[in-house]
C-alpha cells in the first residue's frame, strides 16, 4: 500500500554544540506541541541524533553520546507524546555521513580522497562535514542505533535519515569493493559512480532490516536532491522530499525542476523549503510571508505536500513568532487542499532529465544542468505543461518530447523514440542530442541530419525565416555558446541557416570589445525540420540560462507550433505568470493553478520575494477533451462564465493575488 505523507510539516533541526549550557531546559512539551498545532502543523520530524553526534534521549547502549549539557533526558520522548495527542505525527531525525563525535572517535571509519586524505561536504569549512562512510563498521554503529530507536520509541511514525551524498571514497573498504567489481577505484569519476550504487545497497540492506522490527514507519533518505539514481533504490523508500530552501543555495529553479521528475516516481512528494531567510541554521531570521506563501503554494501546484524548516533553539523553547508565520501560510494550504489531495499533472510535454546522461568522469553530477534550467525557464513562462522524465517513461503520455542538448542515444532507447515518432508522437532535439553514445553520428533518423562534429566557431549566428521567424526580426542574432556542424538530408527542411563571424576571437585576430560580427556567409543549418522533428544545432536552453536570450526562447515556441497543433493553456498574462494543471480523477474535475510572485535579485546572496503583486482580468484558454459543467474560483466557490470554441474552453480570471486554483468540473 502506498505511503500516504502528511500535508502540512515542519523538519525541526536540533544540531546542537556542546559548547552551549541548558540544553532544552526551557522546553514545555504542551507549549511546543499546542504552537504546532495553532500552526495547522500535522507533522514534525524531531531528532534523535545530530550531525554534532549527539543523542536527545535516554539511550541505553550509546549513553556517552547523549549531549552533555541536555537538561531533558526525555526531551525526544516528550515531543512525540505531545504530539501525539493532538493528531501531529513525528518521524524521527538521525544524521548518516556527517557526525562530529563519531568522526573525533573513528577517524579510520571517514571517507578519504585517493591521497588519503579526508573528504570534506562544505569545501573545507569548520564544523561536522567531513564525511563518515557506511562501507566502514559504521554501518553496524547504524544498524544498533536505528534498533535502538525503534524498541525505545515504538510510537514513533518515521525515520528520516540525513546525508546521503555519494562522493568519491578511496577509503581501504571502498577500494576493497571496487577491486572485487572491476572497478577502476584510481578513476575519480569511478569512484563516485560507485559511491551512488554502494549507498543504493545500503539504502535497500536498511530498509529491510528496518522492515523487519517495525513495518510500518515511513523511511527517506535524504541527499538533499532527487535525481534518476533514486530509483535504482526506489523500495527503500516510502516517499520522497524535496530539500530545496531557494535562499540556501538550490535557487528558485530547483524545485520546480525536481519535482517535475520526482512526482512520476510512484511515491508521495513533500517539498520541503524553510522559515530561514537563508539557509539551515539562520537563527532568528524570518522569511518574508510573500515568499513562504509562493514556495508553499507552488508545491501544491506541482502535486507535492509542504514541509518547513526550523531550528529548535537549544533551550528547547519554541518561538511562537515563527509559528505566527507559518501558521499564516499553513490556514491557507489546509483550506486549499480539497483541489490538491490526489491530483495527477496533466502534461503536454516530456523533457528528458540530463542527469540520467552525465558523464561522471567530467561532469558534476550533483549540480543542475545549465540545458534543464533553461528549457524549464522557457516552458514555465510560456505556460507549457511538462514532465522531466527519463527513458524509461511511458513516452506515450506525451505529445512532445524535448532532447536538451545532452541526451545520447543507445540502441534500446533509438526503438523506443522511433516507434514513438511513428505513432505520431513530435521530438525536438538540441545542440548533442540524438548523437549515438560515441558521438560519431545521429542516431535518430527522423532528425534528417547528419553529424560532422563541433562548430568550429563560437559565436555563430542564425537568420529565422519562415514559420520559425514569428515575432522575431528578418536579420542576424547572436548564439554565444557552442553548435554543432551539420548537414541536412534530403528530405529535411532547412528553418534557418547558421552564418560564421569573421573570425574567432584570438591574441591575433579580435574585433571591439567581444566578437567580431557576421561575415554574411552561410557556415551550415542551424535548425532543420525533419519527420515529426525539429533539430536545433546550438544550445539554446544553456544559452537562455546564461544570457536570457529571449531569440532562443521565441524560437522555440515556434518550433513547438510547428509541431503541436495546440497547447493545453495560453494566456494574455505575463511570463511571470506560472501554470499548472492537475486533475483530480476520482472527483470528476481539473484544478488550474496560478501563481503571480516574482523573485528579484535585490541582494548580492540571494533571490527575494517581498510583494504581491496582483493580476487583474486575465484570459484563458485550456485545451481539454472533457466538457465542463461548470468552471468556479476556488476555494472561494465563486462562478465563472466560459465558452467553448474548438475543443477550447474559454474564460476570464477576474484578479490572481498571488495564488489563484480554478475549478473546472466534468
Amino acid at each position: 500500500m502506498k505511503y500516504k505523507v502528511r500535508s502540512r510539516q515542519i523538519h525541526m533541526d536540533f544540531h546542537t554544540s556542546p559548547l552551549i549550557d541548558g540544553i532544552g531546559e526551557k522546553f514545555n512539551k504542551e507549549e511546543f506541541a499546542e504552537t504546532l498545532n495553532k500552526a495547522k502543523v500535522n507533522s514534525v520530524t524531531c531528532f534523535a541524533r545530530c550531525h554534532h553526534g549527539y543523542l536527545y534521549y535516554d539511550s541505553k547502549i550509546n549513553k556517552e553520546r547523549i549531549h552533555p549539557n541536555l537538561k531533558n533526558i526525555n526531551l525526544l520522548k516528550e515531543q512525540i507524546e505531545a504530539c501525539h495527542k493532538r493528531d501531529i505525527n513525528v518521524p524521527v531525525y538521525t544524521t548518516v555521513q556527517w557526525d562530529r563525535y563519531t568522526f573525533d572517535e573513528h577517524p579510520e571509519w571517514a571517507s578519504v580522497d585517493i591521497d588519503g586524505n579526508f573528504i570534506n561536504g562544505q569545501g573545507g569549512k569548520e564544523g561536522f562535514y567531513e564525511f563518515l562512510c557506511v562501507n566502514t563498521p559504521y554501518r553496524k554503529f547504524l544498524k544498533e542505533h536505528i534498533k535502538e530507536l525503534i524498541d525505545t520509541f515504538q510510537n514513533m511514525d518515521g525515520l528520516f535519515f540525513d546525508i546521503l551524498i555519494p562522493h568519491p571514497c578511496a577509503c581501504k573498504y571502498c577500494v576493497e569493493n571496487m577491486k572485487n567489481r572491476g572497478i577502476d577505484y584510481k578513476s575519480e569519476g569511478e569512484r563516485l559512480r560507485y559511491s551512488v550504487i554502494m549507498l543504493n545497497e545500503f539504502k535497500e540492506e536498511m530498509t529491510k532490516f528496518i522492515k523487519e522490527l517495525n513495518p510500518k514507519i515511513s523511511i527517506f533518505y535524504n541527499g538533499s536532491h532527487i535525481s534518476p539514481d533514486v530509483k535504482d533504490s526506489a523500495e527503500a523508500y516510502t516517499h520522497l522530499e524535496i530539500e530545496s530552501l531557494p535562499s540556501g543555495g538550490w535557487g528558485y529553479m530547483h524545485f520546480p525542476i525536481t519535482v517535475r521528475y520526482a512526482r512520476n516516481l510512484d511515491r508521495d512528494c513533500l517539498g520541503m523549503t524553510g522559515k530561514f531567510h537563508t539557509y539551515w541554521g539562520d537563527f532568528h531570521s524570518f522569511k518574508n510571508l510573500a515568499a513562504l506563501q509562493y514556495e508553499c503554494f507552488h508545491m501544491l501546484a506541482q502535486n507535492a505536500k509542504c514541509s518547513i524548516g526550523d531550528q529548535l533553539e537549544p533551550n528547547g523553547k519554541i518561538s511562537k513568532e515563527v509559528y505566527d508565520l507559518i501558521g499564516k501560510v499553513y490556514s491557507e494550504v489546509e483550506e486549499k487542499e480539497p483541489w490538491c489531495e490526489g491530483g495527477k499533472a496533466v502534461c503536454e510535454i516530456g523533457v528528458f532529465n540530463p542527469e540520467e546522461f552525465i558523464d561522471y568522469n567530467n561532469e558534476n553530477p550533483f549540480k543542475l544542468q545549465p540545458c534543464i534550467i533553461g528549457v524549464t525557464r522557457m516552458l514555465q513562462e510560456a505556460s507549457l505543461q511538462f514532465d522531466i522524465i527519463d527513458s524509461e517513461f511511458d513516452f506515450k503520455s506525451y505529445k512532445l518530447l524535448i532532447l536538451p542538448e545532452k541526451i545520447l542515444i543507445n540502441d534500446k532507447l533509438k526503438r523506443k523514440l522511433e516507434d514513438y515518432v511513428n505513432n505520431g508522437g513530435k521530438v525536438i532535439a538540441v545542440y548533442e542530442s540524438g548523437l549515438d553514445e560515441n558521438k560519431k553520428d545521429f542516431n535518430l533518423s527522423f532528425l534528417k541530419v547528419k553529424y560532422e562534429g563541433l562548430g568550429e566557431y563560437s559565436p555563430t549566428f542564425i537568420v529565422p525565416e519562415g514559420e520559425i521567424s514569428k515575432d522575431l526580426y528578418n536579420t542576424e542574432y547572436t548564439m554565444y555558446l557552442d553548435s554543432t556542424k551539420i548537414i541536412e538530408k534530403e528530405d529535411g527542411e532547412i528553418l534557418s541557416s547558421s552564418k560564421s563571424p569573421y573570425f574567432n576571437r584570438t591574441k591575433e585576430h579580435y574585433c571591439s570589445h567581444q566578437h567580431a560580427p557576421s561575415s554574411g556567409n552561410i557556415y551550415g543549418p542551424a535548425i532543420v525540420k525533419g519527420e515529426n522533428a525539429i533539430y536545433f544545432s546550438h544550445k539554446i536552453f544553456s544559452q537562455y540560462q546564461s544570457y536570457g536570450s529571449i531569440w532562443c526562447k521565441k524560437l522555440l515556441l515556434n518550433a513547438i507550433d510547428m509541431l503541436l497543433d495546440k497547447r493545453l493553456i495560453r494566456h494574455n498574462g505575463p511570463s511571470t505568470l506560472i501554470t499548472t494543471l492537475n486533475e483530480q480523477k476520482p472527483l470528476k474535475r481539473y484544478v488550474l493553478h496560478m501563481l503571480h510572485y516574482i523573485p528579484e535579485r535585490r541582494c548580492e546572496k540571494i533571490d527575494v520575494i517581498e510583494d504581491v503583486i496582483p493580476l487583474y482580468n486575465i484570459d484563458l484558454s485550456v485545451a481539454l477533451n472533457k466538457e465542463p459543467k461548470s468552471i468556479k474560483l476556488v476555494p472561494q466557490n465563486e462562478e465563472l462564465k466560459f465558452d467553448i470554441e474548438n475543443n477550447t474552453i474559454k474564460f476570464v480570471v477576474p484578479k490572481i493575488n498571488g495564488h489563484q486554483m480554478v475549478e473546472i468540473a466534468y
